[in-house]
């Protein structure tokens, strides 16, 4: 019966025996380690500004398959910050959007993406990212200040982009030779209706009545010359039309 259990104990430790020498040839030596991947130096290197040091530490977390999805996304906004403090503007959107497919809900990102849109130039995707960021957090006051700020530019641009080219007054009734010079040169057009624009203003903003006439009689009378010197040798309406919206622009000191 001894002999038996002697037998039956002898070959569990052979066993185990086998099974680590069959784990140890399979990886080639001891058994792997589990490692463990530092994002707190790629966050202090990138909340210091280290330049030499946040790349790498940063990297060293980022492209490594074992970390963990919360380092990940941690690394990825440390690093997306350290970009946009010295202008890798697309370094920055590229980090920025892959945390964003790690976690789409984050409105804080979105809304820090949007202001590097808006640094490209980009303000369609700007608006979009202050947007999506309201969606996720309606109380998120810094995307709200953003997207009305952007909304408003965007209708602006978009009521210039509907009359651009187009003067003050209708084309189609145009009969004095320089109406029609007006009607067919963009730029003629543009500053036709900017000075029409800008001489509402500022009779808009006249202290008094008859200040408010006396700017009026003004445009007139440049109106009136402006008749009747196209066409004749010299005359340059281009500059005279820039002349007169500078005149305006100067009145209340802008």
């Amino acid at each position: 019966m001894r002999f038996q259990k002697l037998i039956q104990s002898s070959g569990a430790v052979l066993f185990c025996a086998l099974s680590l020498n069959a784990a140890r040839a399979a990886t080639g030596g001891e058994p792997a380690a589990v490692i463990q991947v530092d994002v707190a130096s790629c966050l202090a290197a990138t909340a210091a500004d280290d330049v030499d040091k946040a790349a790498t530490a940063c990297a060293a977390v980022i492209d490594n398959e074992k970390t963990a999805k919360g380092d990940l996304i941690k690394a990825l906004i440390a690093r997306a910050a350290f970009y946009a403090r010295h202008d890798q503007v697309d370094r920055a959107i590229a980090d920025d959007s892959r945390a964003l497919l790690l976690d789409p809900a984050l409105a804080d990102i979105l809304n820090a993406r949007g202001g590097l849109w808006l640094k490209k130039g980009d303000k369609p995707k700007a608006v979009q990212d202050f947007g999506a960021a309201l969606k996720i957090d309606p109380n998120h006051e810094k995307a709200k200040a953003n997207h009305k700020a952007m909304a408003r530019e965007l209708e602006r641009i978009g009521a210039q982009m509907a009359v651009a080219g187009k003067p003050s007054f209708n084309c189609r009734r145009a009969a004095r030779a320089v109406e029609k010079a007006i009607c067919g040169n963009r730029e003629l057009a543009d500053l036709d209706r900017e000075i029409f624009a800008s001489n509402a203003r500022v009779i808009r903003e006249a202290r008094n009545p008859a200040e408010a006439k006396n700017l009026q009689r003004e445009q007139d009378e440049f109106i009136a010359r402006r008749n009747a010197g196209y066409g004749r040798a010299g005359y340059d309406l281009k500059k005279a039309m820039q002349e007169r919206l500078q005149r305006l622009n100067g009145v209340d000191g802008y």
